[in-house]
């Protein structure tokens, strides 16, 4: 909160003091009594306001002043009702009286002042004028909730200047106006006599714990355009601030250079401090101090049910048509199309497992930013090179990040549609990220630098799930969303292999147990409905893969707030294979259909390449029946050769940049 400092009274001689306006400057009446005296009173000019505190007069005069009597619980306080026009122009007098002594007298002049550190703690946008002090007392804490207040910053991580090499607060220098728009406004209110900074001195300042997340431009006037000067930042912890006296009102543009993380709560202070320097043969003095508190802007994550905005895809040397699949849906679903030529993606198809993208959001700005996952190989340079750039943001956690897994790519992470769990609303959606179902010297889990990461930012309290039991180890594998305009607006996808035993079976009652998986695809071998039904050893693969997928079912269902309603089961095979440590793990018998590519209304499903019953594929018809009725539309997309054989998907595939939440942040409680 803001402070101001004791003003001690002397007989003997004249006081000065300072009183910002809207704090209230405590006098200490009491320990500068003159011996022998047991009360006072006390008289003030018009726009000076007294509070006597803790004790009763004693007598009343007919002036309306009151006689007080001294003691240590004494407590009087001053207020100002306006800036003053000349310094010391407000005088308060203090009269000490004694049963044997002559009433004696202390006088304290006042200099009352304006001095107002204003940010936009409503959350509209601007910054509204205000009064400074106890009035602003909102302006030193941030609270959540839709009746929270406190000001927000973006970290400033897009490239506004296409000349630069860097993101822009890597920059100690403001790019173009564009740049200001990724800043937070702080503005400077001061009033005071024409010659008060020739005594006194404004000073901005920042903790040193907290200098290295933020950086603050002051905004300087003269007969030339505006520039902006560096005036904190990580080399910079304080800046004394030169004002002329008068009414001023100064701009100052801020910056946040690191997202909330692990050793970063999010939240930075920025402070003022009034020194009194009238004194050159003597330290400054504290007069009086304020400060305002920013919370960083989280890095959000977009569902599945949000609607699309862009499609990013790869062109490799084996997917021309998959790519045209994938052009057709995209058209479908009006969202504009990006394909990563194989120049830039060095014959790396998994998009997926490169990127995430998501967004950030303060009242005055919100920006796409791709966080950029470690697992570094073709498409490596695509993020920075491809994304970042004017209004595209970017944020990865490579460099803190040691040896990485399978786990560490971003087909291991997802986020769920808003959901309510019990009375906790998550109107943002959980993020869910894959690891193993316990710690052993051969499992794998995503790196404790993600995963601080993604905590830290607080709106989207992520959840684990088991996924180490898969080759490749990402949720993607097993689970997904889909946009349904009943119940809770959307179905949670699951795999199931009971599910596909139960279709293969009922199949086989009809008479079509000769039907075979993989028709009309080349160097596959078939298999019929028959021998698929009598391979125990496949049937104890995926009855081990059921139970994978049942545990994570019962902890989706407790931590999003599902009831079996809520979810679909999606008829899919598995098989064991050994890797590399010669531990047996999942992958998908036939192309997953849950690793879907989700464009509004629209479903990029993989082929799967089942049975042909009558005509059509079982598998195809059997997922349309359970899809369709939610308004929703199957498009299966072969993806076999160019994917599948790979080990991923139509999903593992492609990426999707999404419109971000129309709640704000903000107003939720984490």
């Amino acid at each position: 909160m803001a402070q101001a400092p004791v003003i001690r009274v002397a007989p003997e001689q004249p006081t000065h003091g300072v009183c910002v306006l809207g704090t209230e400057s405590r006098v200490d009446v009491f320990s500068s009594a003159p011996k022998g005296c047991t009360s006072f009173s006390i008289s003030a000019s018009p726009e000076v306001v007294v509070n006597v505190a803790h004790v009763r007069p004693v007598k009343k005069k007919p002036t309306g002043s009151s006689t007080w009597p001294l003691g240590p619980r004494l407590e009087v306080t001053m207020t100002m009702k306006a800036p003053s026009n000349s310094t010391d122009d407000q005088k308060v007098r203090i009269s000490y009286y004694g049963p044997e002594s002559q009433p004696t007298q202390a006088l304290l002049y006042l200099t009352g002042v304006e001095i107002s550190l204003l940010t936009d703690i409503t959350r509209t946008g601007k910054v509204k004028p205000g009064k400074g002090g106890c009035d602003l007392c909102p302006q030193r804490t941030w609270t959540w909730g839709p009746h929270g207040q406190g000001a927000i910053l973006l970290v400033n991580c897009d490239k506004d200047n296409p000349k630069s090499s860097t993101m822009d607060f890597k920059n100690n220098e403001v790019n173009n106006s564009k740049d200001l728009q990724d800043m937070s406004l702080m503005t400077l209110s001061t009033k005071t006599p024409k010659d008060f900074f020739t005594k006194y001195q404004l000073v901005l300042h920042v903790a040193k714990s907290e200098m290295s997340k933020v950086r603050v431009f002051h905004e300087k006037w003269s007969k030339s355009p505006s520039k902006y000067e560096e005036v904190l930042g990580p080399k910079q912890p304080s800046h004394a601030l030169e004002l002329p006296g008068g009414q001023q009102s100064t701009n100052f543009y801020v910056e946040a250079l690191d997202f909330p993380d692990a050793s970063f709560s999010g939240l930075i202070s920025l402070g003022i401090s009034l020194l009194d320097t009238s004194n050159p043969e003597i330290p400054e003095a504290l007069v009086f101090q304020d400060s305002v508190t920013f919370r960083v802007a989280p890095w959000i994550m977009t569902p599945n049910t949000q609607p699309p905005q862009e499609v990013y895809v790869c062109r490799i040397s084996e997917n021309k048509d998959f790519l045209k699949s994938v052009t057709a849906l995209a058209k479908k679903a009006k969202c504009k199309l990006t394909i990563c030529p194989m120049k830039e993606n060095k014959n790396d198809q998994w998009i997926q497992d490169e990127i995430e993208i998501g967004y950030i959001q303060a009242p005055h700005k919100t920006l796409p930013v791709v966080f950029d996952s470690p697992r570094n190989r073709g498409l490596k340079d695509f993020p920075i090179k491809s994304l970042l750039g004017p209004d595209f943001g970017y944020v990865t956690r490579e460099s803190k990040i040691g040896q990485i897994t399978g786990l560490d790519s971003f087909g291991n992470l997802d986020v769920s549609p808003p959901v309510t769990v019990g009375e906790k609303e998550y109107p943002l959606g959980r993020i869910l990220i894959g690891n193993s179902s316990y710690p052993s010297n051969d499992s794998r889990e995503m790196h404790w630098a993600l995963q601080t990461f993604l905590d830290a930012q607080q709106v989207q309290a992520p959840v684990k799930l088991y996924s180490d039991w898969l080759d490749v180890g990402h949720v993607d594998e097993f689970l997904s969303f889909v946009p349904a305009k009943d119940r809770k607006g959307f179905r949670l996808l699951l795999s199931s292999p009971r599910a596909c035993y139960k279709l293969f079976q009922k199949q086989e009652e009809e008479g079509h147990e000769e039907a075979v998986l993989f028709e009309g695809v080349e160097k596959k071998g078939q298999q019929k409905i028959k021998h698929i039904l009598s391979n125990k050893k496949l049937r104890d693969h995926n009855s081990y893969v059921e139970r994978c997928i049942d545990w994570n079912r019962e902890v989706l269902k407790r931590e999003l707030g599902l009831e079996e309603c809520d979810i679909i089961d999606i008829p899919q095979l598995y098989r064991l294979l050994k890797d590399d440590n010669a531990t047996l793990k999942a992958e998908a018998f036939y192309p997953n259909m849950v690793n879907m590519l989700v464009l509004g209304k629209y479903l990029g499903i993989p082929k799967p390449f089942g049975p042909i019953i009558k005509g059509r594929c079982c598998l195809e018809e059997e997922v349309r029946s359970l899809l369709e009725p939610l308004g929703l539309h199957c498009i299966f997309i072969d993806d076999f050769d160019s994917y599948h054989v790979h080990r991923g998907e139509v999903h593992c595939g492609t990426n999707v940049r999404r419109k971000p939440f129309s709640f704000q942040w903000w107003k939720m409680v984490p």
